[in-house]
C-alpha cells in the first residue's frame, strides 16, 4: 500500500487549482473545481484546499467543511479523494487522519466520496478498513458514460437505434436546438424549465440564486454552457446546462416542458451539447449525471426511471460509483 501525505495547498496552488485538479490520476471532477468551491462557500461549508502526495503522484482535493455546534467540524471530500486506484483511499484518509491530529483540528469525521467503480471487492476493501458506507448523496453516483473519443459518425452508430432515431428525426424535422447566451433572462427560463420536474415527481430544487450563482460560476470560468430547443412558436421547450472540465463533459441540469409536440428534441439538445463540448474542448467522456443504480435500472416506481431510460439510451449501461 502505498504511504501518502498531506498537506494544505499553497496561494499559488489554488490559484491555479482548476489545472491541478485536471492533472490528478483520473481527471478531476466538476464538484472539485474552483467554481464550485466558491459557490459552497456561500451555502453554509468552508472550502479547504489539500494536497495528498506520495512518491508515485500527487492528487489535488478540494475538502468542503461544515462546522457542527458541540461536535466540531465535517470534513467532506465531494467526489474525492481522486486516487490512481482504490486501495490508495484508505492511506489517503489516513494521510488526512494524521494531519488534522497534527494540526489539532475539531474534525469529528470524514466522508470521502472517490469515483471508485462499485464492486463486491471494493466494498471488502473499504469494510476492512474501517470505513462506513452511508447513503449516496450525489446524483451521479450512479451515471450513464458516453466515450467520446471516437469520431462524430462512430459515436452516432454507437449510442441506442432508439436515441440515434431519435437525433435523426429531430434534425430531419428540422427541430430548432442551439446553444444560447447566458443571459438573466435565459437563465430564469431555464429554471422555470427545471420546475417542471416538481410538477410530475416528489424532487425538490435549490432556490434561483443558488442555481444562478453555480451558472454564473462556471460560465465565468469558461467551463458551461446553456442549450436550448425551442417550439413551434419559438418559446424554449427543453434547456439542458452543461460543463466542460478538462476531459470530461456532464450534462448537470436539465429541464422540459410537458406534452411537446416536437419528437426528439431532448435528444437533440443532448447531441448538440456533447459533439460541440467534443469539438471545443476535446472531452473524451460525457456524464448524463444521474441514473437509478444499475440494479434498479428496470424498477419502473424508481423515482428516476424516466430518466434512466432517457440517459441510458445514449450510454447502454450505468456505472455504480
Amino acid at each position: 500500500m502505498r504511504d501518502f501525505s498531506a498537506r494544505l495547498a499553497t496561494a499559488d496552488e489554488v490559484a491555479d487549482w482548476d489545472k491541478l485538479v485536471q492533472s490528478n490520476p483520473n481527471g478531476g471532477n466538476v464538484l472539485q473545481s474552483a467554481a464550485y468551491a466558491e459557490v459552497k462557500s456561500h451555502h453554509g461549508w468552508n472550502p479547504i484546499h489539500v494536497v495528498l502526495s506520495c512518491p508515485e503522484y500527487t492528487s489535488y482535493n478540494l475538502v468542503i467543511e461544515k462546522k457542527v455546534p458541540l461536535l466540531g467540524s465535517l470534513w467532506y471530500l465531494i467526489k474525492g479523494p481522486d486516487a490512481a486506484a482504490a486501495e490508495d483511499v484508505p492511506a489517503m484518509a489516513q494521510a488526512l487522519g494524521r494531519f488534522i491530529k497534527q494540526t489539532r483540528r475539531r474534525v469529528f469525521a470524514l466522508k470521502v466520496e472517490p469515483d471508485i467503480v462499485d464492486s463486491e471487492e471494493v466494498r471488502e476493501l473499504f469494510t476492512s478498513a474501517g470505513f462506513v458506507k452511508t447513503f449516496n448523496l450525489q446524483p451521479n453516483d450512479s451515471t450513464a458514460l458516453l466515450d467520446t473519443t471516437p469520431d462524430t459518425e462512430q459515436i452516432l452508430k454507437n449510442i441506442s437505434s432508439r436515441a440515434r432515431n431519435a437525433v435523426r428525426r429531430a434534425i430531419r424535422e428540422g427541430a430548432d436546438v442551439r446553444r444560447v447566451d447566458p443571459t438573466e433572462e435565459n437563465m430564469r427560463t431555464m429554471y422555470k424549465l427545471m420546475s417542471h420536474i416538481e410538477d410530475r415527481s416528489d424532487a425538490r430544487m435549490r432556490s434561483y440564486e443558488y442555481y444562478h450563482r453555480f451558472w454564473s460560476n462556471f460560465v465565468d470560468a469558461g467551463q458551461g454552457r446553456f442549450y436550448f430547443a425551442f417550439d413551434e412558436n419559438g418559446e424554449p421547450s427543453v434547456g439542458a446546462f452543461v460543463i466542460a472540465y478538462g476531459k470530461k463533459g456532464t450534462y448537470k441540469d436539465g429541464g422540459s416542458k410537458p406534452r411537446r409536440n416536437q419528437y426528439g428534441d431532448s435528444h437533440l439538445v443532448q447531441w448538440t451539447a456533447l459533439t460541440e463540448l467534443k469539438e471545443d474542448f476535446g472531452i473524451e467522456e460525457y456524464d448524463f449525471c444521474g441514473t437509478p443504480p444499475s440494479s434498479e435500472l428496470k424498477n419502473k416506481e424508481h423515482p428516476h426511471h424516466g430518466l434512466g431510460l432517457f440517459k441510458t439510451s445514449f450510454s447502454k449501461t450505468v456505472t455504480d460509483f
